[in-house]
């Protein structure tokens, strides 16, 4: 590994918190803390060749395909809230939002004009995707001074990256170590809207075999919400521990819980703004129960999800990641890597406010909705009353990867596998609402309300078993003296859904049935990089990827029917599939690294939902390609005399191949329309002068108009946010070590700006019979400011 000949102007003094994460969670150099970093990643991840530049926001690449990183040095000047969807932010690829300014309560992430739930994510090699619907929630993962690196692959899924459903490429999040030094560390953020975040980190140092350390760390963050009542609440725990019993053979892990309860930030159709403001969100007074009476027909006020009470919107979730990962050389040229993980979840999601009839219940001899129960005590059942009831989810997801990689000659060969079975159960019970409008248990755990046999009510009842497995292999070729370095790699991914519907009250729901499906591609991949001299180097890759459908197609409310209680599906979902292709060119010197990419998608066989004329059904199904073409530039630079700036440039120029047919009698004019949430231009900056004790740094991205809908009849205006990060490191004092306060401000000239909340809406106006859609959108928080303090003891 070649290492930095120039440190950077910002070394001695705020560089243990400038790089908060980097060095305060390690305790070791740059160079060394990269090293680090690339052993914890999968064999294919970030190869670090040289400095960091652009303030962490960029490294040098090596690797045969489009890459982008970020670092800890980068992820310190961030507010210590933030997820890793706000962390991409200024990559050319990524189009990023939050919910709001602290991050805590979730974002949208699209890349390359592919959702999110079309990426595939990793924390230390463990896929954290939803197992159902591969949907991704940056809030969960990780405290954000733990992290090491954030990278994506633009393009192409890494060939041992266990993904079933990424289409679009990957992002992955590496941990720190625990630190070679004993330490304890305290940081502190405050800021606007009763924002709050303790954080505390013990690091043992090496332990007395001299081998291994361990960490562990604490954070609690509390914010309101920049609209309305409410806010969110966060506790999280990691554990880290690592041994080396020498050069090539170690063992490290990860124990990380999170466990939330946030309230929902309202998203509202431009209708809605307009009647009501930027800043209106859920009802601040709950609408309130009527006085029962035996023998009347008591229904409780209707209100519509946009005016439900602000309490009845809560979403609490619990999850634990957790993984070990083991490296051994059993031969001179043979290493062996493996993976074993848990990931476990619970939690809830969606308005909880509903308005439920007595009447309403399974009867389950039946299958039909006739049940009766007095929900309100007065002695009948009449009555409509309001109740919480909301999506829960529960999930169980054992899983490993392991590898052997044997170096032969100019071959550097890979081979592995993966597998995982992954239980995913999702109810809908509901519990009772007092007079003052809060749910009897926000967990919907306790107090269920029951049916006339005693059984509990559920909205939906759903049990997923996703079986996963991949074989993969890989040849990286070395030739004209490591000049020209060849990747052929291969991934062969299978999943098997089988998923069982339980009786419930849920549309069209009355029986118990199941449904098995299987789903297998074979994924080529090919990758080549030419070193032109020691400063500037070619590359190319072709990589083909593939994402199962989502579970919830074997619903009724989807693509299930019932036929005399079998159930059939009239249309059958094809896995998609896109064809990915990179040709860039890389410039990495002393002063000056940059990355230019062009690059092309042939993407097949995109899940919507439309109309089949065969079945006369509207059902989630294949409905055509999509192809994008753009390019994507990124310049950063070492530090001259103090200064150092990153900027990346993106374009994006999609295109939707096919009309959706919509209904019997109405097709969607969406052949050569662009696709949605798919910004032409995407630019970021990043400029910050340094000194030995402080930093300042100005940061501005630029995202251009991009369409709500398929058919392009709702344009989302462009923005531009700028935001503002400073830090200053006091003297030691004695038992104080490297005090330091940072400042970070977001949107500072308080842009009002809105992104889509659905990646999936076809049409905002009415073609034929063709009903029109509601666009509904998240709005941008307004300026917002925090302060850090942090010291190590």
């Amino acid at each position: 590994m070649k290492q930095s000949t120039k440190p950077s102007a910002f070394p001695s003094r705020l560089s243990m918190v400038a790089i908060a994460c980097q060095l305060a969670c390690m305790g070791i150099s740059t160079a060394q803390a990269q090293e680090v970093s690339n052993e914890q990643t999968s064999s294919t991840q970030v190869t670090i060749t040289g400095k960091k530049v652009g303030m962490g926001l960029m490294v040098q690449e090596n690797a045969p395909k489009a890459r982008s990183t970020i670092t800890a040095e980068e992820l310190a000047k961030q507010r210590p809230t933030g997820n890793a969807y706000e962390a991409l932010e200024l990559m050319p690829a990524v189009n990023s939002y939050n919910y709001d300014a602290t991050g805590l309560f979730g974002g949208g992430l699209t890349l390359r004009g592919f959702n999110s739930d079309q990426i595939g994510a990793t924390i230390n090699g463990v896929p954290v995707n939803d197992s159902g619907s591969f949907s991704v929630y940056p809030q969960e993962f990780v405290d954000q001074e733990n992290t090491c690196t954030q990278f994506v692959t633009q393009g192409s899924t890494d060939v041992d990256s266990p993904q079933i459903g990424a289409t679009g490429g990957n992002f992955g999040i590496t941990t720190c170590d625990p630190s070679k030094e004993k330490r304890f560390r305290v940081m502190q953020t405050v800021g606007g809207l009763n924002l709050s975040k303790t954080y505390l980190r013990y690091d043992t140092g090496m332990l007395s075999d001299n081998r291994s350390r361990l960490f562990i760390s604490y954070s609690h963050a509390q914010a309101d919400k920049w609209k309305g009542d409410g806010g969110a609440k966060r506790d999280h725990v990691d554990f880290g521990f690592r041994t080396d019993f020498d050069k090539f053979n170690s063992i490290s892990g990860v124990v990380l819980y999170n466990r939330a309860i946030n309230q929902n930030i309202s998203s509202f159709s431009l209708a809605d703004l307009n009647k009501n403001g930027y800043y209106y969100d859920y009802s601040t007074k709950f609408i309130g129960h009527v006085t029962p009476t035996k023998g009347k027909a008591d229904n409780d006020p209707s209100q519509a999800n946009a005016d439900s009470f602000y309490k009845l919107t809560q979403n609490p979730f619990e999850n634990v990641i957790a993984s070990v990962t083991g490296k051994m050389r059993i031969g001179e040229n043979t290493d062996v890597k493996v993976i074993p993980y848990y990931w476990y979840g619970y939690g809830n999601g969606g308005v909880q406010q509903k308005l439920v009839s007595e009447v309403g219940f399974l009867n389950v001899a039946t299958g039909k909705n006739t049940g009766a129960v007095d929900l309100n005590g007065d002695g009948d059942t009449l009555d409509k009353v309001i109740v919480a009831n909301a999506s829960v989810t529960r999930t169980n997801r054992p899983g490993i990867t392991a590898s052997v990689t044997h170096n032969l000659g100019n071959h550097q060969l890979l081979a592995g596998f993966w597998y995982e079975r992954a239980t995913h159960e999702q109810f809908g019970p509901m519990v009772s609402v007092d007079a003052a409008g809060n749910a009897s248990d926000i967990w919907l755990q306790n107090g269920m309300i029951m049916r006339p046999d005693g059984t509990p009510y559920q909205s939906r009842d759903w049990k997923t078993i996703s079986t996963a497995y991949q074989f993969f292999a890989q040849d990286t070729i070395s030739l004209l003296d490591d000049k020209l370095q060849v990747n052929i790699g291969v991934r062969a991914p299978t999943m098997k859904r089988d998923f069982t519907n339980y009786a419930n009250e849920g549309s069209s729901s009355g029986t118990t049935y199941n449904i098995s499906k299987s789903y297998s591609e074979v994924l080529p991949q090919l990758g080549a990089r030419y070193q032109i001299d020691n400063n500037n180097q070619v590359f190319a890759s072709l990589a083909k990827n593939m994402k199962a459908p989502p579970n919830y197609v074997y619903s009724t409310t989807n693509n299930v029917v019932l036929v005399n209680g079998v159930p059939t599906m009239p249309v059958d979902v094809k896995a998609e599939t896109s064809v990915n292709l990179d040709l860039g060119y890389r410039h990495q010197s002393d002063k000056l690294t940059g990355q230019f990419t062009v690059y092309s998608v042939d993407f097949r066989d995109r899940q919507a939902t439309a109309y089949d004329v065969i079945s006369n059904t509207s059902s989630v199904t294949s409905v055509g390609k999509v192809k994008t073409k753009g390019f994507e530039v990124e310049l950063g630079n070492t530090p001259v005399n103090g200064w150092s700036f990153y900027s990346s440039v993106g374009y994006a120029k999609s295109e939707i191949q096919d009309n959706l047919i919509a209904s019997k009698t109405a097709v969607l004019p969406t052949a050569g329309k662009e696709m949605t949430l798919t910004p032409n231009w995407k630019a970021g900056l990043s400029a910050q002068y340094e000194t030995a004790v402080w930093y300042a740094r100005l940061k501005a991205k630029y995202t251009s108009s991009q369409w709500a809908t398929m058919t392009n009849d709702e344009l989302v205006p462009s923005y531009t946010l700028l935001g503002l990060d400073a830090g200053y490191q006091f003297a030691n004092t004695g038992w104080l070590k490297k005090p330091t306060v940072r400042l970070s401000i977001s949107n500072l000239t308080n842009e009002k700006y809105r992104n889509p909340s659905s990646f999936n809406v076809t049409n905002a106006q009415a073609y034929g019979t063709a009903a029109a859609k509601t666009v509904f959108y998240y709005l941008g928080a307004p300026r917002f400011t925090s302060v850090t303090f942090s010291a190590d003891f």
